[in-house]
């Protein structure tokens, strides 16, 4: 896809990063190696399939298999690389902190790798890890090998496009060739090149994910306020969001963010500005508002169930979004373990997610579609905009539930459509 001699690259780490960003350096003409310390991960991956569901990557991993190999050996994967990228997990210690765990095993596993030109962090880390993996490079003798941030933009479900043509690509390094080296892997890249530090750089991805996370919970809560006052959040949202110095993105009310980086990289910054002697009330608010959203859902149907003990609610919808089947922070595990709590039977249905026999999803019934699911229901919530869910027979659906009684959590159906269909409907901030 691009002019210029090609690298040779070991990906560390075979998560949803991981994966992406080394079947897109493949894409690109690198000789790529993915390491991984999961046998069966590798295992699946070497006899074509992959484990995650991503549109576009399993093509992208079959269409690029000369140059894109798989395995769990450190040495295999480091022989004669010239860049090391991590991309391993970094969730959150008990403490709140990133555990950085992974981080440090990979950077002791690359002792002796002294033909390495440069090691690339795109795990998110908090600021100033740069700085320690510096020192650890430097006693282990790789004080030649340069270092540098390059943090991920990426969302699920659409992570190949989001790297192949990104908003911008973010490199932070103190070393101008180190920078280069990685501006150079990205050529073919359809991004403009931000190029700073390395405080800095990780500083970027905290900050714009709290951002947007920001954006969430403010709509929430007017939201909640347009539902106390009679106002439409849906009206209220359009008009904000044709300010050009606002923008419409985010402004989409709902049950609150999930997945692997909202709730975590926010925890993360919040725990980071703890840590220096500062409490962020804003950031603060922002994860409060959202960690309610979802028990807001629960007691709406309360409300008007009058109790949840012995009700049957489907969740529509298990995945954090749609088009993945990640269950990271999923709100639908908060609201699955808060129906159970009441004496609520849950029953379920979403066409990708894996929640696995653990709980609260061990205590509830899996059904292969969401008329299943909602057939003899005392309520339903629409916990991820699936767009199966547009195509339901709701006035079918109104008479094989005991009770038509439906939150959505998405507004994501048409209030007069699914009166007019039976149900009592609950959104989030229209009348």
């Amino acid at each position: 896809m691009a002019d210029g001699p090609r690298q040779r690259v070991a990906v560390f780490g075979a998560g949803y990063i991981g994966l992406v960003t080394g079947a897109c350096f493949a894409e690109l003409g690198h000789q790529v190696v993915v390491r991984d310390v999961n046998p069966d991960k590798i295992e699946l991956l070497r006899s074509g399939d992959v484990p995650i569901y991503e549109p576009g990557l399993g093509d992208m991993i079959a269409r690029n298999k000369e140059r894109l190999t798989f395995t769990l050996d450190v040495r295999e994967a480091l022989d004669g690389a010239e860049v090391a990228y991590v991309c391993v997990d970094t969730p959150p210690s008990p403490s709140g902190d990133a555990d950085l765990s992974r981080v440090w095993s990979v950077v002791q596993s690359l002792e002796g790798a002294s033909h390495l030109r440069a090691v690339v962090m795109k795990s998110t880390v908090p600021v100033g890890t740069g700085t320690r993996v510096r020192a650890a490079l430097d006693a282990a003798g790789l004080r030649h090998v340069g270092y540098a941030a390059n943090p991920e933009f990426t969302a699920e479900g659409t992570a190949v496009r989001d790297f192949l043509h990104p908003d911008r690509i973010v490199i932070g390094s103190s070393e101008e060739a180190t920078a280069r080296l990685v501006e150079h892997l990205h050529r073919g890249v359809d991004g403009q090149v931000v190029m700073m530090d390395v405080l800095s750089a990780e500083m970027v991805k905290l900050a714009s994910n709290a951002l947007l996370a920001t954006k969430i919970s403010f709509i929430n809560e007017i939201a909640t306020v347009c539902e106390k006052t009679g106002a439409d959040v849906g009206h209220v949202a359009r008009a904000v969001g044709l300010d050009h110095r606002l923008g419409p993105h985010f402004l989409r009310p709902g049950i609150g963010w999930g997945g692997s980086c909202f709730p975590k990289d926010s925890e993360a910054l919040r725990q980071l500005a703890s840590n220096t002697g500062y409490h962020p009330p804003l950031l603060s608010a922002v994860i409060e508002v959202n960690n309610l959203q979802k028990r807001r859902a629960i007691q709406r149907l309360k409300d008007e169930l009058g109790t949840l003990e012995g009700a049957r609610v489907a969740l529509l919808g298990m995945a954090f979004k749609p088009g993945t089947d990640d269950m990271r922070e999923a709100p639908s595990t908060v609201l699955a373990s808060r129906l159970l709590a009441e004496g609520s039977e849950v029953w379920c249905w979403d066409p990708l997610a894996r929640p696995g026999q653990v709980q609260p999803w061990a205590s509830a019934v899996r059904h292969a579609s969401p008329q299943e699911a909602l057939e003899g229901a005392d309520a339903a919530i629409v916990v991820t905009e699936w767009p199966q869910l547009e195509e339901v027979d709701w006035v079918w659906a109104a008479t094989a539930m005991r009770r038509p009684v439906l939150f959505d959590g998405r507004n994501l159906l048409d209030p007069a459509r699914m009166r007019a269909a039976g149900f009592t409907y609950l959104s989030v901030g229209r009348p």
